[in-house]
């Protein structure tokens, strides 16, 4: 697990946020904003005072990366680029989140370094990481001013043959009426979304078209949404086309892989981040990810190419 407990000893009365700045090495936002977060307790109790006080033994619970060997395909002196597998979550979610791809990030990079955005645990593909706090805070602003060009791939039902400009606003709620807790859906009351889906190649024999999507927003679970909306759903989606009970068993993890398979049509969602083009530091980057996409597709769908 990356997150730990570490047993720390104050031999004095001082600040804890002085304490853990000199000897765990950490910057002053980050004492503080791992204390607010409920890292440090004492005797069982939580601190809750930024500026409070530690003397004798106290626990702080900290995250120690642990590394799988999942190599960086890119790395520049500011940042580098993962071509992370689908299944895994970029960030963890909770204290027990026993892997994500911030072990690998600051296993190789060190504690300041940083995914930049996030793409689904379903998805696979291109994630920008920052090395360091000044990177980090540069490339969530190219991301949040949308100077960040991102493509993906996916697999699609049925067979799209022109490109499509879907400008659909999508609300992101939990809705009363179902057990689904998450519900994203086109709505006029959502925000504003916009996707290009681009045709590449269609197999006919398997009645489902391979598209390049380039979304203008980023809208959780954007191109997922709009495909579905357009009816031609993203294969091995296990939300957006599939019958609420089987999304409730998905969201509790009860599904099986086999009904998952059943179900989707594919072991995973086949989708897939495989180009960021952006400039830093007046240099143009254009990173492709090397994975055989059209390989992974059939490979998930159990049928060969």
């Amino acid at each position: 697990m990356p997150f730990v407990i570490k047993k720390l000893h104050a031999s004095t009365r001082q600040k804890a946020i002085l304490f853990l700045i000199r000897e765990l090495g950490l910057g002053q936002p980050e004492a503080q904003r791992l204390i607010a977060k409920g890292r440090l307790s004492q005797n069982g109790i939580v601190m809750s005072n930024q500026m409070g006080f530690i003397e004798g033994d106290f626990d702080f619970i900290c995250f120690e990366p642990l590394s799988r060997g999942l190599p960086a395909t890119f790395v520049a002196p500011d940042f580098a680029v993962y071509d992370k597998p689908s299944g895994v979550l970029v960030h963890p979610q909770s204290r027990r989140t026993a892997y994500s791809l911030n072990d690998e990030i600051k296993h190789r990079f060190g504690h300041d370094a940083n995914v930049a955005h996030r793409i689904d645990q379903e998805t696979s593909g291109l994630v920008l990481a920052s090395r360091n706090k000044e990177s980090e805070s540069v490339l969530k602003l190219l991301f949040e001013n949308r100077e960040i060009t991102k493509r993906y791939l996916a697999m699609v039902h049925g067979h799209l043959e022109d490109p499509m400009d879907i400008q659909e606003p999508l609300l992101r709620k939990e809705d009363p009426s179902t057990l689904v807790r998450m519900v994203v859906k086109v709505h006029p009351d959502g925000k504003t979304a916009r996707t290009f889906i681009k045709p590449l190649q269609y197999f006919p024999q398997h009645n489902m078209t391979l598209v390049e999507a380039s979304p203008f927003t980023g809208r959780t679970h954007q191109i997922r949404v709009h495909l579905f909306h357009v009816k031609h759903p993203i294969v091995g989606d296990p939300i957006y086309g599939q019958e609420e009970a089987d999304i409730v068993k998905f969201l509790d993890k009860e599904i099986t892989a086999e009904e998952r398979f059943q179900k989707g049509g594919a072991s995973r969602l086949l989708l897939h981040a495989y180009s960021l083009e952006f400039e830093y530091e007046e240099t143009r980057f254009h990173i492709v990810s090397q994975e055989n996409f059209i390989s992974t597709c059939f490979e998930a769908m159990g049928v060969n190419n």
